[in-house]
Protein backbone atom coordinates (compact mmCIF):
# COMPACT_ATOMS: atom_id res chain seq x y z
CA UNK A 1 0.00 0.00 0.00
CA UNK A 2 2.76 2.16 1.02
CA UNK A 3 4.47 1.57 -2.22
CA UNK A 4 1.46 2.14 -4.44
CA UNK A 5 0.59 6.01 -2.69
CA UNK A 6 4.24 6.85 -3.04
CA UNK A 7 4.38 5.58 -7.40
CA UNK A 8 1.40 7.91 -7.13
CA UNK A 9 2.29 10.81 -5.59
CA UNK A 10 5.84 10.31 -7.95
CA UNK A 11 3.25 10.22 -11.10
CA UNK A 12 1.16 13.78 -9.68
CA UNK A 13 4.56 15.47 -9.34
CA UNK A 14 5.43 14.66 -12.53
CA UNK A 15 1.72 15.34 -14.13
CA UNK A 16 1.88 18.72 -11.87
CA UNK A 17 5.44 19.80 -13.39
CA UNK A 18 5.01 18.88 -16.66
CA UNK A 19 1.33 21.09 -16.90
CA UNK A 20 3.29 23.88 -14.75
CA UNK A 21 6.00 23.98 -17.72
CA UNK A 22 3.83 25.89 -20.47
CA UNK A 23 2.59 28.22 -17.52
CA UNK A 24 6.45 29.06 -16.91
CA UNK A 25 7.12 29.77 -20.84
CA UNK A 26 3.51 32.20 -20.91
CA UNK A 27 5.70 33.97 -18.43
CA UNK A 28 8.42 34.82 -21.04
CA UNK A 29 7.69 38.03 -23.10
CA UNK A 30 8.46 37.44 -27.18
CA UNK A 31 9.77 39.56 -29.59
CA UNK A 32 6.62 40.84 -31.28
CA UNK A 33 5.16 41.79 -27.58
CA UNK A 34 8.49 43.44 -27.01
CA UNK A 35 8.39 45.40 -30.07
CA UNK A 36 4.70 46.21 -29.61
CA UNK A 37 5.24 47.55 -26.00
CA UNK A 38 8.27 49.85 -27.32
CA UNK A 39 6.32 51.44 -30.29
CA UNK A 40 3.18 51.99 -27.39
CA UNK A 41 5.09 53.55 -25.30
CA UNK A 42 6.33 55.66 -27.99
CA UNK A 43 2.89 56.43 -29.04
CA UNK A 44 2.17 57.16 -25.09
CA UNK A 45 5.09 59.85 -24.95
CA UNK A 46 3.81 61.78 -27.75
CA UNK A 47 0.08 61.45 -26.57
CA UNK A 48 0.44 62.28 -22.73
CA UNK A 49 3.75 64.21 -22.86
CA UNK A 50 7.11 63.12 -21.27
CA UNK A 51 6.73 63.47 -17.83
CA UNK A 52 3.58 61.84 -17.55
CA UNK A 53 4.63 58.75 -19.80
CA UNK A 54 8.08 58.71 -18.02
CA UNK A 55 5.97 58.58 -14.46
CA UNK A 56 3.32 55.94 -15.78
CA UNK A 57 6.20 53.84 -17.43
CA UNK A 58 8.00 53.50 -13.94
CA UNK A 59 4.71 53.36 -11.55
CA UNK A 60 2.11 51.68 -14.10
CA UNK A 61 2.54 48.70 -13.71
CA UNK A 62 -0.68 47.49 -14.82
CA UNK A 63 0.09 48.61 -18.04
CA UNK A 64 3.54 49.16 -18.62
CA UNK A 65 4.71 45.64 -17.10
CA UNK A 66 3.97 42.67 -18.97
CA UNK A 67 5.12 39.06 -18.26
CA UNK A 68 8.59 39.48 -17.92
CA UNK A 69 8.53 42.90 -19.99
CA UNK A 70 8.85 46.08 -18.90
CA UNK A 71 9.69 49.73 -20.33
CA UNK A 72 12.61 51.27 -19.70
CA UNK A 73 14.04 54.99 -20.90
CA UNK A 74 17.40 56.45 -21.02
CA UNK A 75 18.14 60.28 -21.98
CA UNK A 76 20.80 60.58 -24.40
CA UNK A 77 23.57 60.36 -21.82
CA UNK A 78 22.89 56.80 -20.62
CA UNK A 79 20.67 58.24 -17.39
CA UNK A 80 17.59 56.29 -16.88
CA UNK A 81 14.78 58.44 -16.62
CA UNK A 82 11.84 55.38 -16.38
CA UNK A 83 12.44 51.43 -15.28
CA UNK A 84 9.25 49.95 -15.21
CA UNK A 85 11.22 46.65 -13.28
CA UNK A 86 13.33 48.73 -10.72
CA UNK A 87 12.32 52.46 -9.82
CA UNK A 88 15.64 52.88 -8.11
CA UNK A 89 17.41 52.94 -11.73
CA UNK A 90 15.39 56.26 -12.08
CA UNK A 91 17.95 59.31 -12.14
CA UNK A 92 21.31 56.29 -12.47
CA UNK A 93 23.74 56.95 -14.70
CA UNK A 94 24.55 53.51 -16.34
CA UNK A 95 26.23 55.08 -19.62
CA UNK A 96 29.18 52.41 -18.41
CA UNK A 97 27.46 49.86 -17.02
CA UNK A 98 28.82 46.58 -18.88
CA UNK A 99 26.92 43.26 -18.66
CA UNK A 100 28.61 39.60 -17.05
CA UNK A 101 30.91 39.78 -19.99
CA UNK A 102 31.84 43.31 -20.08
CA UNK A 103 29.69 44.27 -23.11
CA UNK A 104 28.59 48.29 -22.99
CA UNK A 105 25.32 47.85 -23.14
CA UNK A 106 24.19 51.60 -23.64
CA UNK A 107 26.46 52.59 -26.07
CA UNK A 108 25.45 49.76 -28.20
CA UNK A 109 21.87 50.58 -27.58
CA UNK A 110 22.68 54.02 -28.61
CA UNK A 111 24.30 52.74 -31.72
CA UNK A 112 21.28 50.61 -32.93
CA UNK A 113 19.09 53.66 -31.67
CA UNK A 114 21.22 56.17 -34.16
CA UNK A 115 20.09 53.96 -37.27
CA UNK A 116 16.54 53.48 -36.32
CA UNK A 117 15.75 50.81 -34.38
CA UNK A 118 16.50 47.49 -33.53
CA UNK A 119 17.71 44.87 -31.37
CA UNK A 120 20.82 44.48 -28.57
CA UNK A 121 21.64 41.37 -27.22
CA UNK A 122 23.81 41.37 -23.33
CA UNK A 123 23.35 39.69 -20.32
CA UNK A 124 21.06 41.11 -17.50
CA UNK A 125 19.50 39.78 -14.16
CA UNK A 126 16.21 38.57 -14.62
CA UNK A 127 13.94 40.90 -12.42
CA UNK A 128 12.30 37.48 -11.07
CA UNK A 129 14.48 34.93 -10.87
CA UNK A 130 17.72 37.27 -10.16
CA UNK A 131 19.58 35.35 -12.58
CA UNK A 132 21.92 36.74 -14.99
CA UNK A 133 20.60 35.63 -18.15
CA UNK A 134 20.99 36.41 -21.91
CA UNK A 135 18.83 39.17 -22.57
CA UNK A 136 18.09 41.35 -26.43
CA UNK A 137 16.59 44.50 -26.16
CA UNK A 138 14.65 45.82 -29.27
CA UNK A 139 15.01 50.03 -28.85
CA UNK A 140 14.16 53.04 -30.77
CA UNK A 141 14.57 57.01 -30.33
CA UNK A 142 12.06 58.88 -28.28
CA UNK A 143 9.59 60.88 -29.92
CA UNK A 144 11.51 63.96 -29.36
CA UNK A 145 15.08 62.44 -30.33
CA UNK A 146 16.73 63.24 -26.64
CA UNK A 147 16.28 59.81 -25.36
CA UNK A 148 15.66 55.88 -26.15
CA UNK A 149 13.06 53.82 -25.61
CA UNK A 150 13.30 49.70 -24.77
CA UNK A 151 11.90 46.47 -23.84
CA UNK A 152 13.67 43.28 -23.42
CA UNK A 153 13.41 39.48 -23.91
CA UNK A 154 14.79 36.80 -21.99
CA UNK A 155 16.27 34.33 -24.10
Amino acid sequence: MIRRHALSAVFTTVALFAMGSPALAEDRGSKDEAMQMVNAAFDHMKKAGDTKALDDFTKDKATWVKKDLYVFVFDTKGTFIAHGANDKLVGRDMSNMKDANGKAIFPAMKEVVAKGTGWVDYDWAHPQTKKVEGKSSYVRQTPDGKGLIGVGIYR
